[in-house]
């Protein structure tokens, strides 16, 4: 701190002001006082987006995990909240955890998070601000788990047909279930009509777009299916020779993570030792998931 003729003027970030505020009159500034509901409730959601880009011949030429957890609390202050940590099997590129731990990179938490408390046990500590906030956010780059891999057989036929085989398949176990699987197969802009079959959900070819969309309403953990179709192309001249871009994945699926992230508990300590009800729920999407043929 130091005093100009113009008045005060301290060098201190916003957040070490709240936490001399918090030192000196145990006010929480991301939390109002005394806060009461007739039924005490914590939800915690792991959401993460797995971003792939797999070449022609199946290499991984990029997959990663960017993930977030949202809470909701809904918490009275009866005699004041301690804490609610949630004990994550995670580690960091520093120092890894037990045998089967998850490595994550550029986390960051809410300012509510006792921080000294994740780096030494990797457990979240914190006293949550009523409603629903980003706890924390993160990136995992090692040992993503895909959720669906895709075979892509696309031939050129002369000038004149494109001979599509996509095969998809579902990494994941078969009590788990993916909703809202989009494929998205490129066609030339060339394109004239197109004739596809598929063992499973709907596939339409969407001119304005240059593409075929196969749509899997629900797609179960370790079935595999697959969409076959022929484009018929029409004469250009001065035609070039076709780009290829990627076929896109885009879909959501349930207590699934890419990253391996787990939340091992998830607790509340309050001085009066109220019940409370506790959810945990996991969600993995498509970020970019592209597959070249």
């Amino acid at each position: 701190m130091y005093i100009t003729t113009e008045g005060v003027k301290s060098e201190r970030a916003p957040e070490d002001s709240a936490k001399i505020t918090m030192q000196a009159t145990g006010a929480l500034s991301w939390r109002k006082a005394d806060v009461k509901y007739r039924k005490n409730e914590a939800f915690v959601d792991v959401i993460e987006d797995v971003n792939l880009l797999m070449s022609a011949t199946g290499a991984v030429l990029r997959a990663d995990v960017t993930g977030q957890i949202i809470m909701r609390a809904y918490l009275s202050d009866q005699d004041g909240l301690q804490s609610l940590p949630s004990g994550n099997r995670l580690g960091s590129k520093a120092t890894k955890a037990a045998a089967g731990s998850v490595t994550l990179e550029d986390c960051q938490f809410h300012q509510c998070v006792k921080l000294g408390k994740f780096d030494s046990d990797r457990i979240i500590s914190f006293v949550p601000p009523d409603g629903e906030f980003e706890l924390m956010r993160y990136r995992a780059t090692e040992n993503v788990n895909l959720p669906f891999k895709v075979h892509a057989i696309v031939n050129e036929v002369g000038k004149t047909k494109v001979e599509y085989s996509i095969g998809l398949k579902a990494n994941f176990g078969n009590k788990l279930f993916a909703t809202n699987v989009v494929v998205r197969i490129p066609t030339p802009l060339n394109t004239a009509r197109i004739t596809e079959r598929c063992t499973q959900g709907k596939a339409k070819y969407e001119p304005s777009e240059n593409h075929i969309v196969w749509k899997i309403g629900r797609f179960t953990g370790q079935s595999e299916f697959v969409l076959s179709a022929e484009a018929d192309l029409t004469s250009m001249t001065n035609q070039k020779a076709w780009s290829r871009p990627p076929l896109s994945l885009s879909f959501s699926l349930l207590m699934f993570t890419s990253s391996g992230l787990l939340v091992r508990y998830l607790k509340v300590f309050e001085k009066s030792n109220y019940p409370s009800v506790k959810w945990v729920r996991y969600m993995t999407r498509a970020g970019s998931y592209e597959i070249r043929f």
